[in-house]
This record gives structure tokens, C-alpha cells and sequence, in this order.
């Protein structure tokens, strides 16, 4: 099957990076929804919707990635809509309505993503209870369980710690079930993945490292006889240059926000710190890492058209499925992705493909 292409929808205020460095990109529904339709029209395969609801790291605005999803999903054609939800801020029952109905209005191409949650002031502020690490893996998973018996089963009656479901419908079931993604480096996560989710998004990361994470849970899947797939996030600057591309990160990190930049790094590191090894998924992340808040930089998606897409083969070599793509101007790099990168990226896997068969 050949590599899919997603994209970070930028439904919040400040783009895909935290630098003071001016971006041509929108965060208003038309914005999004002008994305949305060039994305698909230019070969990417999912839009990925950002669950926020109070400022963080420069984010002052945002818009509800269900409500946004809603309305992209009637905007669109092609395009799979992946909405991020954060568990203990919806009621599974609830958010399975929800995402069956975005799968009508689309149909058949709703997915989710579950995050389990890093950010506490969200929770605290709302007046929800903030769970230690790994019991918010634990809610997830319960929250995941919830979900796919509302899709499938006529009834469902469920009794976790966490949620009590007695003989609730769910009608219309969706066109297609939702796929399930889920991202978290920590073992609650990785075990989790392997046991319930669809898709295993990773942070940025060397092709070392990433392979190392692709081999634990894809065991842990096989463990449970199942199968799961791999997207990683990955930042892309592609310049006529090498040099121009590598200026521009360079120019991002020099005029990165630097309060906020160590805000997030405190929240991450602390949410990390909290799990029972003692690390989470930006564990080893540097400042620089860390102004793209998904360690974008460090996958390696910066170069010229052709640099980039033998990178994403090297992705391709190692088991991802799913690339996570980044941009610094939506306005006219997305575009730009779609007709350099990924035509190319088309022609390098059939030429591996020919390898492979002979």
C-alpha cells in the first residue's frame, strides 16, 4: 500500500510553530476550509483537527476541532477528517454520536484521534479532575471501548472504571467505522495503542529511534493479533536549496517566542515526569525541538522537493504508513507539497516497489 499524506489543520491562532517569525497561515474556518479542499485536490489523504480549549504556547484563539470537522466535512470530498478529542472533557457516548454524524455529513470519512492530555490548566480550569499518567491511558482506553461498541453493537452496556453505559443505542451507526488514532510515547501509551487503537501517530524523531517505537508496538499489536498502523509528525520546509530551506528553520529558531516555548516545555516535561518511567514524548526533546510543538524538526522533511521525498522513502522503509505533515505558510506551502513532493514520492515507491517485486 502506498505511503498516505496527512496534514495539521491550523485551527488555532499562531500556526504549526512557536516563533514570532510572520507565517501565511490562517486559523479561521475559511482559512481551514480553503486548506482543506487544496489538500485534497493536491493528493493528501487526512486532515488532522488540533483538540485546544484554552491558549497555550501563543494559541490565543481556537477554533472546536468537532464543530470545525462538522463543516469541513461538508466543505469536502475527499479528504478523511480525523477530529482530536480529549477524553474527561466529552463523554464517549456523546463524542460517538458526534463523530457518526460528521461520518454521515462526509460520508464514510470520519476518524479520531484520542489524546489522552498533557495540558492540565485545561482541566483544572474547567473544573475536571487531573488523573496521574497513567490513569488517563487507562480512561482513554475505557473511552476507545465505549466508542466501538456504540459503533458496532445495537446496544451497549458497559461497566469500567471510568464509564457506566446501560443498553444505549447509537442510531445511524456510521458509513464506515472511524478509524481510531492515538499518539504517546510513555509504556501506558504503547501498550494502549496495542491493544485498542488503529493508528500509532509518533513525534518527530531519527529513523533510529522511530523504527525502535514502530518495532515495540507493532509486537504489542501482534501480542493482541491485531494489526496497526504508523503515522510520524513531521515539520516540512522545502526550498529550492538546501540552504534555503535550512535558513529558514534557522530563521524560525531564531525568532522563536521564547516564554512560550519554555512554558510548554514545563507543562510536556511535567506531564512526562509523571508517568511511572519517569519520561513521556518529549523526554529528549531541546529547546529547538520543541518550537515545533510535535518535534517536527527532528524527522528531517527540510530540503529541496527531491531530498524530501527520498526522506519520506526512508519513512516509507522503516513501516510508516501515515507522513503528519507541518507547514510554516499553508497559504502557498501545502499547495506546494502537493505538487512537488508527493508526485515524487509516487515515482520513488514505484521504483521500490520494482526492487521489491524482482
Amino acid at each position: 500500500m502506498g505511503l498516505q499524506f496527512a496534514y495539521w489543520a491550523p485551527n488555532v491562532s499562531g500556526g504549526l510553530v512557536i516563533s514570532n517569525l510572520p507565517q501565511k497561515t490562517g486559523w479561521s474556518f475559511e482559512d481551514n476550509k480553503r486548506y482543506a479542499q487544496i489538500a485534497e485536490e493536491n493528493g493528501f489523504d487526512y486532515v488532522l483537527l488540533q483538540t485546544r480549549f484554552f491558549a497555550s504556547y501563543g494559541a490565543e484563539k481556537q477554533l472546536e476541532a468537532a464543530a470545525l470537522a462538522s463543516a469541513l466535512a461538508a466543505s469536502t470530498k475527499k479528504l478523511n477528517i480525523i477530529t482530536a478529542v480529549l477524553p474527561g472533557l466529552w463523554h464517549p457516548g456523546v463524542i460517538a454520536k458526534i463523530i457518526s454524524t460528521i461520518d454521515h455529513i462526509s460520508n464514510g470519512r470520519a476518524s479520531i484521534n484520542i489524546v489522552s492530555g498533557w495540558f492540565k490548566n485545561e482541566f483544572i480550569g474547567y473544573g475536571e479532575p487531573w488523573l496521574d499518567h497513567d490513569e488517563r491511558y487507562r480512561r482513554s482506553e475505557e473511552f476507545i471501548q465505549v466508542l466501538r461498541d456504540l459503533w458496532t453493537k445495537e446496544t451497549t452496556t458497559f461497566k469500567g472504571d471510568f464509564y457506566r453505559i446501560n443498553e444505549a443505542p447509537l442510531k445511524p451507526k456510521p458509513i464506515n467505522i472511524p478509524k481510531i488514532f492515538q499518539g504517546g510515547n510513555s509504556k501506558a501509551a504503547r501498550e494502549m495503542a496495542g491493544r485498542v487503537s488503529d493508528v500509532y501517530f509518533m513525534n518527530g524523531n531519527s529513523l533510529e529511534n522511530l523504527k525502535k517505537q514502530i518495532d515495540h508496538v507493532k509486537s504489542l499489536a501482534e501480542s493482541n493479533g491485531r494489526n496497526i498502523q504508523f503515522g510520524v509528525n513531521g515539520f516540512v520546509i522545502v526550498r529550492d536549496t538546501e540552504e534555503e530551506a535550512k535558513q529558514v528553520l534557522k530563521d524560525i529558531v531564531l525568532h522563536a517566542d521564547k516564554e512560550a516555548v519554555e512554558g510548554f516545555e514545563s507543562q510536556v516535561k511535567f506531564a512526562g515526569k509523571a508517568s511511572p518511567e519517569g519520561e513521556g514524548m518529549w523526554a529528549e526533546s531541546t529547546f529547538e525541538d520543541l518550537v515545533q510543538y510535535n518535534d517536527g524538526f527532528k524527522t528531517g522533511l527540510i530540503g529541496t522537493a527531491e531530498q524530501v521525498a527520498d526522506r519520506i522513502i526512508e519513512l516509507k522503509k522503516i513501516g510508516v504508513d501515515i507522513v503528519l505533515t507541518g507547514f510554516l505558510h499553508y497559504d502557498e506551502d501545502l499547495k506546494a507539497f502537493g505538487e512537488k513532493v508527493i508526485p515524487l514520492v509516487r515515482e520513488k515507491e514505484a521504483k521500490l516497489e520494482g526492487i521489491l517485486a524482482n
